[in-house]
């Protein structure tokens, strides 16, 4: 039974929402960066950059806090306003022909610690930790957790209603999206919403695995302090059929002391391999995985026999290319570390893991097959663990949008 729980949102002032909401801070080059803070006050990057003018290193623990000094001084000169009461908000995306429509809500760590809310990533501690402390420092968090729930008429319905009615904010911006926002107030949208979400009996973490753990972790160690929020952390829900699931692809700078020659033929042990010289190539179907290697393309189809009986991790093509390629013939065995390997997220033009092979700076590229929603839930429902970079989740929250206090 999954619990959500309205909360006091930090938002910004109507006339300022476009200029003060942003992508995530590592969305950009360091130019785009510094035409960001240089002209244009009101973003909020200022916040979660303060050091800009400042270049010499900081501790982690005086960057922290000049980030809640910052989001402070938002919140005093009334860039940032705080709601007076309690809500749910209903927000949606529109790019490039997608159009992506959730619920922003508190979600209960206590779900997240008994496995109703399911995860299917692993996480780096170090990671966690250091978000952790973030939050303890700065005492705000503006990146919710993107979760799925199951596809409901009823949510369906009552969110199409909704959206007939006034938004607080609509807004496009730079990069050709339309954001817009409703708020949900009334105690009888509230409680019907808290109800329907009570007969759910699992939600599932798309993307922010970090934020979550960190959230929990946070909830351990400062629970004594009796503030409700800290039980709750912001996610953004989303029907499982509304998400955009991509793959990530693989770079890999060197064929291990391997020739071409012997490395083709080591790979059709496990796949058949057909040239496809200048024609770019890309995954049609599950099972199926393009390379591209000295200047041609490759279509490599697994070969049935190896996944007839296999479970439903070893299945999962990211895992068959780690187990069958990325470890025993080019020797990464760890994906999150090793410098050999880089990923291209699916979402990108094949021509660009073409130029950087061209170019030098890798040897081979692998194009996967994108996992489904279905294929992740089956994972989180049987406590498996996807292999580090295998999928790339949109939508992506603009940070400033909603801020959550601590």
């Amino acid at each position: 039974m999954a619990k959500i729980k309205p909360f006091k949102a930090v938002r910004p002032a109507q006339d300022k929402v476009a200029l003060v909401t942003c992508r995530t801070y590592d969305d950009y080059s360091s130019a785009e960066l510094a035409a960001w803070l240089d002209f244009n006050p009101y973003s909020f990057l200022h916040v979660i950059h303060p050091a800009y003018a400042n270049a010499q290193k900081v501790s982690l623990e005086k960057r922290f806090k000049a980030v809640a000094n910052k989001y402070q001084d938002f919140k005093h000169d009334q860039i940032l306003i705080e709601e007076e009461h309690p809500v749910f908000y209903l927000y949606e995306i529109q790019s490039k022909g997608q159009t992506f429509t959730g619920i922003i809500a508190g979600t209960s760590v206590k779900d997240y610690q008994n496995n109703v809310i399911k995860k299917h990533e692993d996480t780096l501690q170090y990671r966690v930790e250091l978000f952790k402390d973030y939050l303890h420092q700065t005492n705000f968090n503006t990146e919710p957790v993107l979760i799925t729930y199951p596809d409901s008429v009823e949510i369906n319905t009552f969110i199409a209603l909704r959206k007939k009615s006034k938004p607080v904010y609509e807004y496009s911006t730079t990069n050709k999206e339309k954001h817009t926002l409703w708020k949900i107030d009334t105690q009888s949208e509230i409680d019907w919403l808290q109800e329907h979400f009570e007969n759910i009996p699992n939600l599932y973490i798309a993307d922010g695995h970090h934020r979550s753990a960190s959230a929990e972790l946070l909830f351990k160690q400062d629970k004594h302090l009796g503030n409700e929020n800290i039980n709750y952390f912001m996610s953004f829900l989303i029907a499982e059929s509304n998400v955009k699931i991509y793959e990530f692809n693989r770079l890999i700078r060197d064929l291990n002391g391997l020739s071409k020659d012997t490395f083709i033929k080591k790979l059709s042990e496990h796949f058949v391999i057909i040239a496809k010289d200048q024609e770019i190539w890309k995954p049609q179907n599950k099972f199926e995985f393009g390379m591209y290697l000295d200047g041609s393309f490759y279509a490599l189809f697994y070969k049935k026999e190896n996944h007839q009986q296999a479970s439903i991790l070893d299945n999962l093509d990211a895992q068959i290319l780690y187990d069958k390629v990325l470890f025993p013939l080019l020797g990464i065995e760890d994906l999150r570390n090793d410098e050999r390997i880089d990923y291209i997220p699916g979402k990108q033009s094949i021509s660009v893991i073409k130029d950087l092979i061209d170019e030098g700076e890798f040897e081979v590229g692998f194009m996967l097959y994108p996992s489904d929603i279905n294929e992740i839930k089956a994972l989180a429902d049987n406590n498996l663990i996807m292999p580090p970079k295998s999928t790339y989740i949109e939508p992506k929250f603009r940070s400033g949008l909603v801020v959550y206090e601590l």
